[in-house]
This record gives C-alpha cells, structure tokens and sequence, in this order.
C-alpha cells in the first residue's frame, strides 16, 4: 500500500515538474516573442513607460470641454444614436443569415456534406476579413454612405456568428436532437422543436454580445465611410477641436457602458 502511494505521489511530483517545465518555456517564448517584434519595430520599452506621465498631462490639459462645446451635444447624439441604430440593424440581420449557414453547417442538422462545406469556407471568409477592410473594400463600390457602414458591419458579424452558433447547437442540442430522431421525428421538427429551442438563449447572448461590439466598430467603420459619429470624431480631430473630440468619445464610451449594462440584464434573465 505504501508503495503505491510513494508511486502516485512520484508521478504527481513528475506532472507538476512538466507542467512548470512547459509554463517556464512558454513564459520564455513569449518573451523572446516581444524583445524580436521590439527589435524589429525599433521599439523601446523603457521610452514607451517613460513617456506616460507626458502623455497623460497631455490629455489631462487638452480633453476637458467647455459650456460651449455642449451646445453641439445634440448633433453628437443624433450621430451616435445612427451609429447604434446601424449596428443593432446590422447585427440582427447577419443574425438571421447566420441561424441558415449554421444549421447547415453544423454536424448535427447539416443536410448534406457540399452544403456543409460550402457554409463554413463561406463563413470563414467572413470572419477572417477584418470590419475595418471589409468597409475600404465596400467603399470603392457603394461610396461613403450608411449602406456601406452596414455591410461592413453586417459581413464581419455574420462570420462571428456562424461560428458561434454552431458550436452552440453542436455543444447543447444533441441529445435531444438524438431523442426525437429515436422517435422517427422528421429534420424540420427537430430543428424546430429541439435545436432552436434549445439553443436560442445562448444565441441570443451571442447577438447582445455581437452589437456591443458593433457598437465599438461603427466608429471606427464610420471613419472611414464617412458616417455616424466616427465621421464626427474624424472630422473634429482634423482641424484639432480636441475639445469636441472628448466630448465625442465620452458619448460613445458612455453609451458603450450603457448598452453592456442593458444586455448583461437581459442575459442574466435568459440563461
């Protein structure tokens, strides 16, 4: 008895040492990682924390707003309320599309192989364009309007959530989808009375997810589209109005905070 214990407290003892080995090795990758790209980039560390103090007196100085600035807060709002109202439309729309292309897609409800493939080569592409190109790309054909801001938009969540929904119906949906095949259920009653049910609470929390994030892109969408409240921003930073600029991302970061606050209530109701 005493024997095998001395013989599992060895082998214990030798996978704590791998596992620190590996950690040791992985902290030495990384490091080696960063102290390469600093060489590379000719970037210096030290300079960069050296500078915060700087850097922070800079904006300590230059953000604050005055009364006068708030007598543009009406435009501001208008603008960020566009910029929330298109990421909201375009989250839910790639929602819809993206409930198809993951039913086909997904080792439970797939209906055939090709289709199968062709839903996932589709949605990857989708998803590993960044928002950011997928806007300069729309720009060149549909111009600097809210279509493009949109689409942009919309193709970068519906790559998102392809993936996301499938995992979600092959991880919660199986064994009730096994159940009803066990009772001779046809495919559109199994989607309809198992997979979605089932899986609907877990994609709704992907969508609120999806928007919150939408909401920090449009800005930076709305940059380079010229519209919603990233045209804004763009267009006071060029002429230096750093006043409006902080009164601009103020909005935006509070109404960021206001929109995760109203989805984590939602999603602690329905999960």
């Amino acid at each position: 008895m005493m024997g095998k214990t001395s013989t599992l407290n060895v082998n214990e003892i030798n996978i704590i040492q791998k596992k620190n080995l590996y950690l040791l090795l992985t902290v030495v990758v990384i490091v080696g990682l960063i102290m390469l790209a600093s060489y590379i980039t000719e970037y210096n560390h030290i300079e960069g924390v050296l500078s915060i103090p700087a850097a922070a007196s800079w904006m300590a100085s230059n953000i604050w707003f005055s009364s006068s600035t708030l007598a543009n807060l009406g435009s501001v709002m208008r603008l960020l309320w566009e910029t929330i109202l298109i990421s909201i439309v375009s989250t839910t729309t790639a929602a819809v599309f993206a409930v198809v292309f993951a039913l086909m897609g997904s080792k439970l409800t797939y209906i055939n192989k090709p289709l199968m493939l062709a839903a996932k080569i589709i949605a990857s592409i989708s998803r590993n364009i960044p928002v950011v190109a997928w806007a300069l790309i729309l720009v060149i054909s549909f111009g600097t309007n809210s279509m493009t801001g949109f689409l942009a938009l919309f193709f970068g969540s519906f790559g998102f959530l392809v993936r996301a929904f499938v995992e979600t119906i092959d991880e919660g949906s199986k064994d009730s989808v096994e159940a009803l095949k066990a009772t001779g259920a046809t495919y559109w009653h199994t989607i309809f009375k198992a997979v979605l049910p089932g899986s609907m609470p877990q994609m709704f929390s992907w969508i609120l997810f999806m928007i919150e994030t939408n909401i920090r892109s449009a800005t930076l969408v709305g940059l380079l589209t010229g519209t919603g409240i990233g045209y804004l921003f763009d267009l006071y930073y060029k002429q230096l109005n750093y006043e409006m600029v902080s009164l601009i991302t103020l909005a935006i970061v509070l109404a960021v905070l206001v929109i995760e606050a109203i989805s984590n209530i939602i999603r602690r109701e329905i999960l």
